[in-house]
């Protein structure tokens, strides 16, 4: 019952990171908002859970496996009622920050409550059960938000969450055991403000030249301040005796590289499910239920590589695979400008199925890469940082399409639907510019390191 508690929380996690992206037309006709102003209920989302992540193992030590995950149920909860409940966008904004909240601990504290109470010899089959959510969500999250969105109303897409989220609940107090840390260590405050307040500022920076509007000074001192807070806390972490994240970490190169690697080329792959769903819909004219179900290629592709990359990687290498993969996922996304109206069905889905299958093996490479050289005294750090890396990435990544394309529709006066669809087209190629130049950030490998199996397995289909 506890491996079904923490997969039911994994779930819902997972689903609400991508059941909004085709619901985004709907909401911003009912909340009176341009379809293209949308990004921040998915920044939010992101950004949030990419916060409190480093802090999640430091709550459940201090008050409890049991009292923190029904903590999370219930702040994910009110957070989905009042997403549900918003008649604005800044409404909406503030409830994703709190379904982000709740969310950010679900799989941390469900994951820790595992590691306590499975035998370690049944601990990678309990973690490769808990991961399958991990997959079902994208898979069926954006079919399933076109499909209500169409057919019954977008505030569904939050309200199903109560009836899962209340069996959770129940199920929490009456499965979940309350593992306290029995010596918590300390938490570094310090660092964690300096690392939020980087996270935040950059991401407001970002969003800043489409949602928000901001003037470009205003931009400039938002990233320049990111900037600043990452390096206070680089310099802080090297005095601190005990840092949030360990400045060792970076002298294994692996580590750095895969996570420098993750922060770059997950740009372009987090923008992808922000962008396409808006150019089937506002540039082609589909409906949502449609939208929704030209994302299962992507989704089901993933799913279907998953079991190649590991023996590719030991025959290649990371190296060449992640070089030329990257490269692949970088054509891929910018493929995506020769959508149009006359293009054919498919060769739409082959491009999905194309981009879903070199994407999950970017994913199942980087992740692996980052974490397999991480001894046991690091592990635990280092998969903190990964986590929160890519729910940063993420949250760039759509604020960064969200930049480009804001830019492109003034540029090309996109007043009518077909320049609008040639500002989607231009947003495709630069974020597929973009995503390529991580590529050299991978040939900083040694061609020495070859392909190894992580320690954990599992850690793919959990952390992506």
């Amino acid at each position: 019952m506890l491996l079904w508690l923490v997969a039911a929380g994994f779930f819902m996690q997972t689903l609400d990171a991508t059941i909004v992206n085709t619901a985004l037309p709907a909401m911003a006709r009912s909340l009176k908002e341009s379809p293209l102003r949308m990004e921040s209920v998915i920044i939010a989302y992101a950004l949030t859970m990419a916060m409190l992540i480093p802090a999640s193992g430091w709550l459940a030590d201090q008050f409890g496996t049991r009292t923190t995950f029904f903590a999370a149920i219930a702040l994910f909860m009110l957070g989905s009622v009042l997403c549900a409940l918003s008649s604005s966008l800044h409404e909406l904004t503030a409830a994703r920050v709190l379904q982000g909240a709740g969310g950010s601990m679900l799989l941390p504290v469900g994951r820790l409550a595992l590691l306590r109470d499975v035998p370690r010899s049944q601990f990678l089959q309990a973690m490769a059960f808990v991961s399958v959510p991990g997959l079902v969500g994208p898979l069926i999250g954006p079919t399933l938000g076109g499909w209500l969105s169409e057919y019954s109303s977008w505030h569904w897409i939050f309200l199903i969450n109560l009836p899962v989220g209340a069996l959770g609940a129940a199920a929490t107090l009456r499965f979940m055991p309350q593992y306290r840390g029995a010596h918590p260590a300390g938490f570094d405050l310090t660092g964690y403000l300096m690392i939020a307040a980087a996270m935040v500022a950059i991401s407001l920076g970002l969003d800043g030249l489409s949602e928000l509007h901001l003037r470009h000074a205003a931009v400039v001192i938002l990233l320049v301040f990111g900037l600043a807070a990452l390096s206070g806390y680089w310099l802080h972490a090297a005095q601190s005796p005990q840092p949030l994240f360990s400045p060792q970490l970076f002298g294994i190169p692996s580590f750095s590289i895969g996570l420098l690697g993750n922060l770059f080329a997950r740009i372009g792959s987090g923008s992808v499910p922000f962008l396409l769903p808006l150019t089937l819909q506002v540039g082609l004219g589909y409906s949502p239920a449609r939208a929704g179900m030209m994302m299962i290629p992507t989704a089901a592709a993933a799913i279907l590589t998953k079991r190649l990359v590991s023996p590719l990687i030991m025959k290649v290498g990371y190296r060449r695979v992640l070089i030329a993969n990257t490269v692949l996922v970088g054509g891929a996304i910018a493929s995506f400008a020769l959508i149009s109206p006359g293009q054919p069905l498919w060769l739409r889905v082959v491009q999905l199925a194309l981009f879903g299958a070199v994407n999950s093996l970017q994913f199942t490479a980087m992740n692996t890469l980052t974490l397999k050289d991480l001894d046991a005294a690091d592990a635990s750090g280092g998969n903190s940082l990964l986590s929160m890396v890519q729910m940063v990435s993420m949250s760039f990544g759509v604020a960064t399409a969200a930049a480009l394309l804001t830019e492109f529709t003034q540029v090309l006066d996109a007043s009518s639907p077909e320049h609008l669809l040639h500002a989607f087209q231009a947003t495709f190629v630069s974020v597929g510019l973009i995503t390529t130049a991580a590529a050299w950030i991978f040939s900083q490998l040694s061609t020495a390191v070859k392909g190894a199996a992580p320690r954990d397995p599992t850690v793919d289909s959990v952390s992506s």
